[in-house]
């Protein structure tokens, strides 16, 4: 009997080559990977042993192109990985992601095919190429030099050492955070261990303990959806505390403990930085930044740090004021702050987080999400059920462009926790626009989230803050479905890191604006739109506690900044160090582990050295977005400009020039504090 083939290795019959999750099988990933490396070992062969001289096209294009199967191949993987992981997935992890590492270290470290891109890259300005041609030849040459082309027979051996050790620790520092946060679970068994907490955050705990065969009682575990509201509603301040510690103390000190692997990756990154002629893994990183030197980073966040901690301590007393004034509590706690600052801010606008809930059943707002950025983009999305999914929670969409009816991308929405899912949202692609297959073809992105679930009564109802999760993580994927670009490794959210955040952050901005949520936000029963003096009183407590927020992301900045900014041979206690580290944007004594060992973003998602890019990019946004308050919010011409300079343009150009050709010059930096409220 023939062996059937692997659903990896054959173009899919669907449209845009969308995958065929419903043939894929773990036991297909292996062999597939193998597979790939072959084809694509084959094509760097025919690369390299091309007796025509280097050109652009039968060698930076040719190598862009070389290992496309594999690509598609590695991207369900760790798509799915992430997404629905199993023990199975992450076995395969293990032993796939040095097959790979391997491969890419054989390519980078190739002398042979380094001389061929070198050549057409010193005859760069003899030869007429688009900006995008430009920018994917200089990268390429950059790559090659930046893994290691450069360096003698003997360093080379040793990146490929170090490349080989590091292709598994993100993906074990993911599993692990979530393995722990899925050992956790809160299991009450009396209505009075209920108090204080809204109808939907118990009915929830209901479904949830049903579904873990304890029907009689309610269960809460560490994802958000279950973990947020507890915190900020319980007013069983014992439980409370529970929570916040079994949060706060995720892969520390149990099973799944991220030490040794947090120890691993920074030695390893430092040890590379180094090797390839960097002082550190920041200035490494920062190099392909717009911000480009630590020290600029580092002023950036102390200027920020410095007005953020004024309000704050101001923030943090009114809060321990009115704590003691409400309930007699003299010694405020970390596990208190959710709860006294959402009843000091009901307080103080008349409204609180579950008020606006039903207004936000998932149904409406999608559909309010899609016909926010049709609006803004002429995007259209329509339901593809014949397309297969990884999950039967997720749901797939064809989306066109609305004037010319033509087709434009695949786009995946995957929106509820599950046993073997990462905590947290994000946008991702299954494969880039450009080319496949011999010509231009369209992207296939997804956002996965871990929103409110549905119970048996009633619908996904959203908070406020989900609502702005969709939001961003939609801003993620029109950037990929409307790139305009040729070459994969240049469309899309393909851009330097501190610019990629852009897109997204700039379209929470629109929730807080009438004409946006008007045209979405209805109760969930009655179909009433949601009143207007809501609306003004969401948009008054909008800056509510923004310092304390700041100070937040200023902390983990600075905490990423200082893990990758030194020798960590000199750091060999992770909580003195995280203590010293984190002094001046801390308020209350450490209750809990460490917070780098749940910090996925750094150690296992792509942020090392860059996690101060939400702030980076913030400055951007509201530039931004104060452009569409001056034309209007939904200003076709603007937003067309934004669309054809920003979005479509991908990473074809450096963003400050993609910047400026929409905007006219530079981001004002005073346009931050003015939405904040700083000045």
């Amino acid at each position: 009997m023939t062996e059937p083939q692997n659903p990896l290795l054959i173009p899919s019959t669907l449209r845009n080559y969308a995958p065929r999750f419903d043939l894929i099988r773990e036991e297909h990933y292996k062999p597939a990977v193998e597979a790939a490396i072959i084809e694509a070992r084959a094509n760097v062969d025919e690369i390299v042993n091309n007796p025509e001289p280097p050109t652009f096209d039968n060698t930076i294009v040719a190598l862009e192109l070389a290992g496309q199967t594999l690509g598609v191949v590695t991207g369900i993987f760790y798509n799915q990985l992430t997404a629905c992981g199993t023990d199975g997935l992450q076995a395969l992890a293990d032993q796939i992601g040095p097959i790979q590492a391997n491969f890419g270290s054989d390519i980078i470290l190739n002398p042979q095919l380094f001389a061929r891109v070198r050549a057409v890259y010193d005859q760069r300005e003899d030869i007429l190429l688009t900006a995008e041609q430009k920018t994917l030849l200089s990268d390429t040459y950059k790559n090659f030099v930046r893994g290691g082309a450069l360096l003698d027979e003997s360093d080379k051996a040793k990146l490929r050492k170090i490349n080989e050790d590091m292709s598994t620790l993100a993906p074990r520092f993911s599993n692990n955070v979530k393995k722990s946060s899925e050992n956790f679970l809160l299991v009450l068994d009396a209505e009075s261990d209920l108090v204080g907490l809204p109808p939907i955050a118990v009915q929830a705990a209901k479904t949830e303990a049903g579904e873990r065969g304890h029907p009689e009682k309610w269960v809460f575990t560490l994802d958000y959806p279950s973990f947020g509201p507890f915190l900020i509603y319980s007013a069983r301040r014992d439980l409370r505390e529970i929570m916040w510690k079994a949060y706060n103390n995720r892969a520390y000190q149990d099973e799944y403990d991220n030490t040794d692997l947090i120890f691993k990756t920074i030695k390893l990154r430092h040890e590379r930085a180094r090797l390839l002629g960097y002082p550190t893994h920041a200035h490494y990183t920062l190099e392909r930044r717009m911000a480009e030197h630590p020290d600029t980073v580092m002023d950036f966040l102390k200027t920020l740090k410095e007005k953020y901690r004024v309000g704050a301590l101001r923030e943090l007393q009114q809060l321990r004021d009115f704590a003691q004034k409400l309930d007699g509590i003299d010694d405020l706690k970390p596990w208190d702050v959710s709860y006294y600052s959402e009843k000091l801010r009901e307080s103080l606008y008349h409204f609180s987080d579950e008020d606006l809930r039903p207004y936000f059943p998932l149904d409406r707002v999608l559909e309010g999400t899609f016909s926010h950025f049709s609006k803004l983009f002429g995007l259209v999305f329509k339901p593809a059920p014949n397309l297969p999914t990884w999950h039967k929670d997720v749901s797939a969409y064809e989306v066109f462009d609305r004037d010319s009816d033509q087709f434009i991308g695949t786009f995946y929405a995957d929106f509820y926790p599950r046993t073997g899912k990462k905590p947290g949202a994000w946008m991702t692609s299954y494969r880039d626009q450009g080319l496949y297959l011999g010509r231009v073809e369209g992207p296939i992105v997804a956002i996965v989230c871990n929103f409110t679930k549905p119970t048996k009564d009633q619908p996904a109802l959203l908070t406020f803050d989900e609502v702005e999760t969709l939001f961003h993580e939609m801003g993620h994927a029109t950037h990929g479905l409307l790139a305009k670009g040729t070459y994969p490794s240049q469309t899309g959210t393909n851009v330097l890191w501190d610019f990629v955040e852009l897109p997204s952050q700039l379209q929470e901005n629109w929730l807080y604006e009438a004409e946006t949520l008007n045209s979405f936000a209805a109760h969930y029963q009655t179909g009433e739109k949601i009143p207007a003096d809501l609306i003004e009183k969401l948009r008054k407590a909008r800056n509510f506690f923004k310092a304390w927020g700041g100070m937040r992301q200023m902390s983990f900045s600075i905490l990423d900044m200082s893990w990758h900014l030194q020798d960590p041979d000199l750091i060999t206690d992770i909580l003195a160090f995280e203590d010293e580290i984190l002094k001046d944007c801390r308020f209350f004594p450490r209750y809990a582990g460490p917070a780098s060992h749940a910090f996925n973003h750094i150690f296992a998602g792509g942020y090392s050295a860059g996690y101060y890019s939400y702030k980076w990019a913030e400055v951007l946004d509201a530039d931004t977005f104060e452009a569409f308050l001056d034309a209007g919010l939904y200003n076709s011409e603007l937003a067309h400009k934004y669309r054809s300079e920003i979005l479509e343009k991908g990473g074809s150009e450096h963003p400050a020039i993609l910047y400026r050709n929409f905007r006219g010059r530079d981001a004002d930096p005073e346009a931050l504090l003015r939405r904040e409220g700083l000045v």
